[in-house]
């Protein structure tokens, strides 16, 4: 009988976790856009990251991502790529028009700049990733949100703002890619 009592509390743990992701609301749950979310009155998010060396941002070049910023929504942190959570900025990779990629690059400079400005905390959003593995969070700095000052510039939208385009006819900015 001792034999036994290993594979038995083997079998028992991959019971209790297959149970768990069973019943969790987690998992295999789809994403839902962020317009379905319910209002929260309070969220105390606790900050995942908080960065106390300002000025240690450079623009992405080359295979190795440290700390360096790709576009006006997406950054390298800690070697973890992150997805600005509550923005859309204008595309530099695939832009629909010359007039899109001057904006994104002007976009992401901006964002060099503020992340080069000190400090600053990610908060998790409602979900931890999206479809890439890009982390997707929250830039704060003395509680504001980075990219809110971003779409204040005109350099962004709201992720669930008003659909635009970035080009004279274009296509409306969509945020398809979360």
């Amino acid at each position: 009988m001792r034999f036994l009592r290993v594979p038995l509390i083997v079998i028992g743990m991959i019971a209790a976790g297959i149970g768990w992701v069973s019943i969790d609301e987690r998992f295999g749950r789809p994403d839902r856009p962020a317009a379905e979310i319910p209002a929260i009155p309070t969220l105390n998010i606790p900050p995942i990251l908080d960065d106390g060396r300002p000025g240690n941002f450079t623009l992405c070049t080359g295979p190795v991502r440290a700390n360096c910023v790709v576009d006006g929504d997406t950054f390298w942190f800690r070697g973890e790529k992150i997805r600005i959570a509550d923005i859309d900025a204008p595309e530099i990779s695939e832009p629909e028009c010359p007039a899109e990629r001057q904006a994104g690059e002007m976009s992401r400079d901006r964002l060099l700049e503020m992340l080069n400005e000190g400090r600053f905390r990610l908060t998790a959003d409602w979900r931890d990733e999206d479809r890439y593995g890009r982390k997707l969070r929250i830039v704060l700095r003395s509680g504001r949100s980075l990219g809110e000052r971003l779409v204040e510039a005109g350099l962004a939208r709201r992720w669930n703002g008003p659909d635009f385009g970035w080009c004279d006819g274009g296509r409306a900015a969509t945020g398809a890619e979360r």
